[in-house]
């Protein structure tokens, strides 16, 4: 029996999976900045109540950089097992059985500070990374697999305005006015459970991916059941033809494993692509640039208590630009908006050197202010959100969990590298710090414009061809040999 219908179920489920899932990605980046002076006194206090030892200002700052860093580790590792754990139970389900992770680092941030254990903290942060390394790749999988082809850019798009809206969130709880100041440090990191139990109450209500129950399960009516709920009446025959098209290309095949795509021609530029946005999502300074804007900021003459406003307003800089990318990806095309949001950035990147270089002047330290705004919106426009949809796209259901492996893990990898080389550039390249920035974006900009076809409105076994015709240039004949989708299946398919 079909369960009731609703236009509104597809809405809803995208809400309550980001929610609890890339929502806690940009919370629990922004929660950090505030407590820091507080954690770092709790550091030292520790070490003299336990050891009657008092800690040097680099020692503390180092234990801080672990606690911090810790999470991109915490990532990869939740980038590694998302695969595996979408394979056995499924995309809904895996969004589920991530909140172990996020409760359990909920409840060590808690009570580390009863517990007078900074140790606790550190746990909390690798399992709070875990968390957001499988919510990271599962979510956009989830909501690639769920949505309509003409909606299927802006639905998993929405994982990226999840992400900045809970930047902007984690930038407010943490105002001292609220859970910032000394006294609340503990409640503001584990704060993350509230998005949670959210999820858990409302999530379970919502259907699995329609693909991964057609194609992984085999199960044709709780597929149809799935479109039904999904789209709020009943189901296109032309895109549960495409469901069966892409389950008759899989037929017998088994999920593939990072490393075998590596040595799979068929997907060979789809891997590099997803390797080189992946990682220019991180390289391209995005994250650092958050750091250094209280710098610039003070420079600007803004107070520290001015500043924590303001910084509220890179967020909501990244929010806005994603809510904008969203309303026009399905429009201009994933390819225009990731190279047109690289080449703006190259060129915010640049104009921000020569106002560093320029900052003898009265007026430049208010054109850096500038600069660290427009590269924010040029990175929400684009790369912030595109980056996330590609996979789905461009690797079909064999290989799609493997490809979300290898995407994650460069982009924890590579924001963990970031993260410990900045503080570096800052004091050796000094005013050209975002140089090196500039040439990823110009570079990225480039490859995306000589190698990544465009895939709005397509289906993905178009895009599969397109790309196959790049993987075997000079042998497209051997792509006509390939098992074609029989129409009596189709057929077949209408009488549910």
């Amino acid at each position: 029996m079909s369960q009731k219908s609703s236009p509104g179920t597809l809405v809803l489920m995208v809400a309550s999976a980001a929610i609890g899932g890339t929502l806690q990605y940009g919370y629990n980046l922004a929660i950090m900045n505030a407590p820091t002076i507080f954690i770092q006194a709790f550091i030292n206090e520790t070490f003299q109540q336990r050891w009657d030892i008092q800690l040097l200002d680099y020692q503390v700052t180092l234990l801080w950089t672990i606690i911090v860093s810790i999470f991109s580790l915490g990532g990869l590792a939740g980038a590694l097992i998302a695969g595996p754990m979408t394979i056995r139970f499924g995309r809904k389900n895996c969004l589920l059985l991530n909140n172990i992770f996020l409760m359990s680092g909920a409840l060590f941030a808690l009570t580390s500070r009863a517990a007078r254990s900074f140790e606790m903290i550190i746990i909390s942060r690798v399992l709070i990374g875990i968390n957001a390394g499988i919510s990271m790749n599962v979510q956009p999988m989830y909501f690639g697999e769920s949505a309509p082809k003409n909606l299927r850019g802006a639905v998993s798009l929405s994982s990226a305005v999840f992400t900045a809206f809970g930047v902007v969130l984690g930038q407010v709880v943490g105002l001292r006015e609220i859970l910032g100041s000394e006294s609340c440090w503990q409640y503001l990191l584990a704060s993350n459970a509230i998005p949670g139990f959210i999820q858990l109450l409302s999530l379970p209500w919502f259907p699995e991916s329609p693909r991964f129950l057609l194609i992984d399960r085999g199960d044709k009516e709780a597929c149809i059941n799935a479109l039904r709920r999904l789209r709020g009446g009943e189901v296109q025959s032309s895109e549960l033809d495409e469901i069966l098209q892409e389950q008759d290309e899989t037929r017998g095949l088994r999920p593939s494993r990072p490393w075998e795509l590596l040595t799979d021609r068929s997907v060979r530029w789809q891997l590099i692509s997803v390797v080189i946005i992946s990682s220019a999502m991180q390289l391209c300074g995005n994250d650092s640039i958050y750091v250094y804007a209280s710098y610039v900021f003070k420079e600007a003459g803004l107070s520290n208590d001015q500043i924590q406003y303001v910084t509220i307003g890179t967020g909501t800089c990244e929010f806005t630009a994603c809510i904008m990318c969203n309303l026009l990806i399905e429009h201009v095309g994933r390819r225009f908006m990731l190279m047109g949001g690289f080449l703006l950035m190259a060129i915010w990147a640049i104009v921000f050197t020569i106002a560093l270089l320029l900052e003898h002047i009265s007026w430049m330290p208010y054109l850096s202010m500038a600069c660290i705004f427009t590269y924010i919106l040029s990175f929400g426009m684009g790369p912030a959100g595109v980056t996330g949809v590609l996979p789905t796209e461009i690797f079909n259901q064999t290989a799609r969990p493997a490809a979300y492996m290898v995407a994650g893990s460069m982009m924890w990898l590579n924001l963990f590298v970031v993260g410990m080389i900045f503080p570096f550039l800052v004091s050796g390249l000094r005013e050209y710090c975002f140089v090196p920035f500039a040439v990823v974006c110009l570079s990225s900009a480039l490859y995306i414009s000589l190698f990544l076809p465009e895939t709005k409105g397509k289906s993905l076994s178009a895009i599969t061809q397109e790309f196959h015709k790049i993987n075997f240039k000079g042998h497209d004949k051997i792509f006509e040999s390939q098992t074609v989708y029989q129409q009596g299946q189709a057929c077949l398919s209408t009488a549910f």
